[in-house]
């Protein structure tokens, strides 16, 4: 299967879907805090990680990487949560946009949030602020294990975003995931529509084998 045919699934699955699937699988993937800066904001797409570290003595950039980034990629910046100093602002989202980067998630904060609201480019954050991390912080290292929101992140892990929030999922877990996540879809369809036909919520709940979904399945952490 293509990232494309990925991406396209896990768009029409959902966060809470596959919030759910995750936590019957026993994998903490949701990065709780992190929020698209526009509610209609959504994406998908394998991660391309990025470390921020305090400025200290040795100098560096904030934002020089994002020629390296391929299309349909989603960036992602562990700034360790820092509520005092951006990390993206409208030239980086100007730039990703063009280049057809599918979003970026930020522990921490962005700025110039109009531009991505304006171009509907996908940025999730903590929040935002008008203080630049330029001189404050530096981009330590690029395509490394980093940290969301107490997650782990490795490259090309898949970053699913949308109104209710982001998630991480492990590559290779994608298609467990994802298969979990489509069936409590499915079933979460049928209740509404057995219980518009007459039926009780706990009966149709119990009939789409709703509850068992989402429990921990044996060999779970």
């Amino acid at each position: 299967m293509t990232d494309a045919n990925w991406a396209e699934r896990l768009k029409k699955a959902g966060v809470t879907a596959l919030s759910d699937a995750l936590d019957r699988l026993g994998v903490d993937g949701q990065a709780v805090g992190i929020m698209p800066v526009a509610r209609t904001m959504r994406f998908t797409g394998p991660a391309f990680t990025i470390r921020m570290l305090p400025v200290g003595l040795t100098g560096g950039v904030v934002g020089d990487y994002i020629d390296d980034v391929a299309p349909s990629s989603v960036v992602v910046i562990d700034n360790d949560g820092r509520p005092n100093q951006t990390v993206w602002g409208d030239i980086l989202t100007f730039v990703a946009h063009a280049k057809g980067i599918a979003g970026t998630v930020i522990d921490g904060v962005c700025r110039d949030s109009d531009r991505c609201v304006e171009l509907g480019y996908p940025v999730f954050a903590r929040g935002n602020t008008m203080r630049t991390g330029k001189d404050r912080v530096t981009a330590d290292a690029y395509n490394v294990p980093v940290q969301v929101a107490g997650v782990r992140v490795a490259p090309g892990d898949w970053l699913v975003g949308d109104a209710d929030g982001v998630l991480a999922i492990p590559a290779d877990k994608l298609a467990e995931v994802l298969s979990i996540a489509e069936q409590i879809e499915a079933a979460e369809d049928r209740i509404p529509a057995a219980v518009a036909g007459g039926m009780r919520l706990d009966e149709a709940r119990r009939a789409a084998n709703y509850h068992s979904l989402q429990t921990r399945v044996a060999g779970g952490k």
